[in-house]
């Protein structure tokens, strides 16, 4: 078996040697790459190919990372890359990681490309758990990360179950609380809602900043032991070395800056690190791994070497790239800001055209009462004019009768009654004749009265009429559309947009303006923080009476230690490192 395995590889290098060339499959966080090498090729000729086809210019930070037994190994640039123990099965598989980390992002990060694979590899830490983070923190750094990929909250759009399928909290903290999918989305989308115009680099950038904070961000963990064979571990990072309980990832035992540390020396398997005040006793530490020896060193000297970079002024290259990304996030706010005008510009015009619409719904709604109003009117007038002439009809008919009546009455007393009976008979009927003129006459005048009411309930109803009609004119006259009736700032209905309203001339003031806002953000970045700590203990105590106390980690049980005591990572690191100055003798 193994002659036949040797034989293959033979046979695979002498194929190589034919063909002068190699593949080569590049991992990132978020693409794969496939190149051809050649054999002879060192690892900074395939690294400068890749950052090239990447655009990446910051390229100090990144390396190419592989598995190498139970440890992983970073390929050496002045190496070929054939002569690593690297698998020789191609295409060879390397992975192009972050190899070192910024001690501040937002200051040290200038391209977008650089800032995103940062932000893609560090949240596949979190979720991975290689860095612990506090369940209030996985929230809010979710919230951010939803930002990036979705943009602006849209509750017509980002409805519940949009993130079912994504992959946003560590398992440690979904089972640490009694909380359904839905719970956790819903105070992942209310605090998403409160990132509105963040674009997608000011969220992973935000995402950054709250991430750089945990205590085990940008550390390299390595089982070491002390002179007196006491199990530890190393962690390296920018800041410097720091020796930690193997139990204990978050708080140190001790930590040597790298400002502090005169020299670190390797033999014979054992470190040595001397402390730059001779008072303090040099700290030996020895791992049995010869590749973990080596890739300790890798990162000791990468790292020292990055953090006296970062004290010195800026190379002409890097000042280059800063002038640039300063400018191109220039022109991308000033970009927005214009986006955001036209975009409220049209809001304003869709308003506008809305409230025309209702308007105009509500001129014709009117517009049919009042023609309702008219035709009833116009039938009550026809039927009070019937009423009034029929009104006029009876009282001349009622006239009449009473004429009868009082000639009747004349003409009984002109006749002559003889007799005494008939005489009382005739003064009879002419009482009950006068008593029927007088009704008569008193009906009369009653028919007069109301005929007289009805011609005035005529004339009424027609002025009502006349007022409708007039009110009907007016509602069609203003239902007609006219420019004046829109707003100055509002815009026709037709939505068509000027481009002289629209134009941007981008002048000193407006660079001014920036420096001014860019300074404000300076000034307010405290009460950012403020705010930051203050969301966190408010995600916090939401989520509080729903944890499950049986399920927390050691390390969850450390860092709620830790908040207890009022102690982070960045206290942790000075008290250290003050405990270190004052105390004689050896530090473990």
């Amino acid at each position: 078996m193994a002659s036949a395995l040797a034989a293959k590889m033979g046979l695979n290098s002498l194929r190589r040697k034919q063909a002068k060339n190699f593949n080569v499959r590049i991992t990132t966080m978020d693409a794969d790459m496939e190149f051809s090498c050649e054999v002879k090729w060192k690892g900074k000729d395939l690294f400068d190919l890749v950052c090239r086809a990447l655009g990446l210019r910051e390229t100090w930070f990144f390396g190419f990372q592989y598995d190498v037994e139970d440890t992983v190994a970073w390929i050496k640039m002045d190496k070929k890359v054939l002569d690593h123990d690297v698998s020789k099965e191609e295409p060879i598989t390397l992975n192009f990681l972050a190899k070192f980390y910024p001690e501040n992002a937002e200051e040290e990060l200038v391209q977008d490309i650089t800032q995103h694979l940062f932000f893609l590899q560090v949240k596949n830490k979190i979720l991975e758990e290689e860095i612990y983070c506090p369940p209030e923190a996985s929230v809010l750094l979710a919230s951010y990360a939803v930002q990036a990929k979705y943009g602006d909250y849209d509750p017509n759009v980002h409805r519940l179950g949009f993130l079912a399928q994504e992959e946003l909290l560590p398992k440690r903290v979904i089972n640490l609380y009694q909380m359904t999918a839905e719970m956790w989305e819903e105070r992942i989308t209310s605090c998403y809602a409160e990132h509105r115009g963040r674009t997608r680099e000011d969220a992973e950038m935000e995402y950054l900043k709250i991430a750089q904070d945990l205590e085990m961000y940008g550390i390299n963990y390595f089982p070491i032991r002390n002179k007196k064979g006491t199990d530890l571990l190393l962690g390296v990072d920018a800041l410097g070395l720091h020796i930690y309980d193997p139990d204990n990832k978050l708080t140190p035992k001790c930590s040597f800056p790298w400002n502090e540390i005169r020299n670190i020396s390797y033999s014979d398997r054992e470190f040595a690190i001397k402390p730059l005040d001779k008072k303090t006793d040099v700290f030996k530490f020895n791992s049995t791994k010869l590749k973990v020896n080596k890739l300790i060193l890798q990162l000791c000297m990468g790292n020292h070497n990055l953090f006296l970079r970062r004290r010195r002024v800026d190379s002409l290259e890097v000042q280059q790239m800063k002038a640039q990304a300063r400018e191109e996030r220039a022109r991308k706010r000033v970009e927005r800001q214009r986006l955001e005008r036209e975009k409220h510009l049209r809001e304003v015009a869709e308003r506008a055209r809305d409230d025309l619409e209702r308007r105009l719904i509500q001129l014709q709604d009117e517009a049919h009462m009042a023609n309702d109003a008219l035709l009833r009117s116009e039938e009550t007038a026809d039927l009070l004019a019937e009423k009034a002439q029929i009104a006029e009809e009876e009282a001349t008919l009622l006239s009449q009768k009473a004429s009868e009546a009082e000639a009747e009455m004349q003409r009984i007393k002109m006749t002559a009654i003889r007799s005494e009976e008939e005489r009382r008979m005739m003064e009879q009927k002419m009482l009950e004749a006068e008593m029927m003129a007088l009704k008569m006459a008193d009906e009369s005048e009653r028919r007069a009265m109301e005929a007289d009411q009805l011609k005035q309930d005529l004339q009424e109803a027609r002025d009502s009429e006349r007022r409708a009609k007039h009110k009907l004119l007016e509602i069609t006259s203003k239902s007609t559309y006219s420019p004046s009736a829109v707003p100055g700032d509002a815009m026709p209905p037709d939505l068509s947009f000027s481009r002289e309203n629209l134009s941007f001339d981008f002048k000193d003031t407006d660079m001014k303006r920036l420096s001014m806002e860019i300074e404000k953000e300076k000034v307010e970045y405290m009460e950012k923080s403020k705010h930051l700590q203050e969301q966190l203990n408010e995600l916090k105590t939401e989520i509080e009476s729903l944890k499950l106390k049986e399920r927390e980690t050691p390390l969850d049980i450390l860092h709620n230690e830790n908040t207890e005591k009022g102690t982070s990572k960045h206290s942790n690191f000075k008290k250290v490192r003050r405990e270190a100055r004052s105390r004689q003798g050896p530090l473990i």
